[in-house]
């Protein structure tokens, strides 16, 4: 069993920042530092999309042109934690947020869909206020 726990969410004013981090347990996720980690959100009425996503040694990571140089993943392999630092916070920002592992490689070869990540956190909600 893979257990995603998400933290960090809440409510904060455009322009500003939140990090949110995402935690990894469980006995079948027995070595973090082998599964690729994305962040996806989620906003009402709307598909989830990838927001970040990261190698599993953290030498390759992806942003979709929406958060390009205002979102950065990273990753600590030691405390088995995947974190996102979200600045310039806008409205559209606004969503649930979701952490997902996934034990295939993640390169520039390919586009990290939802349907190629197989375990995924319960979600924590940002809210961005005009």
């Amino acid at each position: 069993q893979v257990q995603l726990v998400e933290s960090g969410g809440g409510l904060v004013q455009a322009g500003g920042s939140l990090r949110l981090s995402c935690a990894a347990s469980g006995r079948t996720f027995t070595t973090f530092s082998l599964y690729a980690m994305g962040w996806f959100r989620q906003a009402p009425g709307k598909d989830r999309e990838i927001v970040a996503a990261i190698s599993n040694g953290g030498a390759y990571t992806y942003y979709p042109d929406s958060v390009k140089g205002r979102f950065t993943i990273s990753r600590d392999n030691v405390k088995n934690t995947v974190f996102l630092q979200m600045n310039s916070l806008k409205p559209e920002d606004t969503g649930v947020y979701y952490c997902a592992a996934r034990a295939s490689p993640l390169s520039d070869r390919d586009y990290p869909r939802p349907d190629t990540f197989d375990y995924w956190g319960q979600g924590t909600q940002v809210t961005v206020s005009s």
